[in-house]
């Protein structure tokens, strides 16, 4: 395959790296990644996970004793076509779902011997959305989509509106606080959806196919922001796409088909 080019200059951010940058920034994560028996834990652990739907006396296997680790400040892609159980290792990852058999951990915690309740508070604190259709309130501003996560974490009222226009202008939306989802672009509604999932300061992001509504430049916009916030935040993101060029955007592919996980590569833009 080759080489995924380098967002271009117009299409780059003004807060994205430079090439040179990129590379320099993207050492250390790269070592560890490369580093054998890590020290670090994983955040994230799938052991032997599996997950079955019914659908009346018929059993659909959706995935079959999947093992995966994603270690703290990783950028992981999750590829593969439609219907090869991508999906289902989202919800499992992002505590939407338990498995069938098998074991899901965040941070040591079973996923599968947690309260609807505790799932819920899980996913609150721990892991931070992005989804394909962007999942905006389109009756409320930009500021006030990125304040609504707040107001279930605790945040005090009066640093709620401050706290969701910081994580917007580490997004280059300082000035579109005021718009409504309506009067945005998709590449703009799409970095209030990241500043969203940004504003509860969570151990991952989790993205489902974060380009898949946009056109080609708003898409490398938005990579280049998730290689951004993996660089300069340390943020452990865990990318799912079907894409092969959005995939080289992340350290490291993980490719799985019918279920189970088929194989694992360093993305282009990472490789030596």
């Amino acid at each position: 395959m080759p080489r995924q080019e380098t967002v271009s200059a117009r299409a780059r951010p003004a807060h994205a790296f430079g090439p040179a940058q990129r590379a320099k920034a993207a050492e250390p994560a790269r070592e560890r990644a490369q580093a054998p028996g890590r020290a670090q834990r994983p955040v994230i652990q799938l052991k032997a996970a599996a997950k079955i739907y019914k659908m009346g006396k018929v059993e659909v296997p959706a995935l079959r004793g999947v093992d995966l680790s994603v270690y703290p400040g990783e950028f992981v892609a999750i590829m593969g076509p439609s219907g090869s159980g991508k999906s289902t290792l989202m919800n499992l990852v992002g505590a939407l779902d338990v498995p069938t058999s098998g074991q899901v951990f965040l941070e040591d915690q079973d996923i599968a011997t947690l309260s609807e309740s505790d799932l819920a508070e899980v996913r609150g604190r721990k892991i931070g959305f992005v989804f394909q259709k962007f999942n905006l309130i389109t009756s409320l501003s930009a500021l006030e989509n990125v304040v609504l996560p707040t107001m279930f974490q605790g945040t005090p009222v009066q640093a709620r509106a401050a706290r969701a226009k910081m994580f917007l202008e580490k997004v280059g939306l300082g000035h579109r606080l005021n718009h409504k989802p309506t009067e945005m672009s998709g590449g703009e509604q799409q970095r209030v959806a990241i500043a969203r999932a940004l504003v509860v300061q969570p151990e991952v992001v989790l993205a489902d196919e974060p380009t898949g509504n946009l056109d080609s430049a708003s898409g490398r916009e938005i990579l280049a922001l998730l290689e951004d916030l993996h660089i300069k935040e340390k943020k452990t993101i865990v990318m799912v796409t079907h894409d092969s060029h959005v995939a080289e955007f992340a350290e490291r592919i993980i490719m799985i088909s019918d279920g189970r996980v088929v194989g694992e590569r360093k993305g282009v833009r990472h490789r030596d």
